[in-house]
């Protein structure tokens, strides 16, 4: 996939993301891109390290969104555990 098919995945997995994950967030639409971007990457080499697989064969494969998905939660949570220390 091109840089733009990912800032686009990225996007959308991140906005996903936030919705399937209750509570505030801190930061805009290039920060969720960015969390989405990093979660997508993510993913596809936790898929490809657990399962042995080509997670993220292209933009159109479901098993490329689930794993930008999944990817993406688990960096925001880790987002929201960083920021919501050192917030205070």
């Amino acid at each position: 996939m091109g840089v733009i098919a990912w800032i686009l995945v990225g996007l959308i997995a991140g906005a996903i993301a936030k919705a399937l994950t209750p509570g505030k967030d801190p930061g805009g639409l290039i920060v969720t891109m960015l969390l989405g971007i990093v979660g997508g990457l993510l993913g596809g080499w936790l898929g490809k390290l657990i399962f042995g697989v080509e997670s993220i064969n292209g933009f159109f494969h479901l098993s490329t969104w689930i794993a930008a998905v999944i990817g993406s939660v688990v960096v925001l949570f880790l987002y929201r555990m960083v920021t919501g220390r050192s917030a205070r």
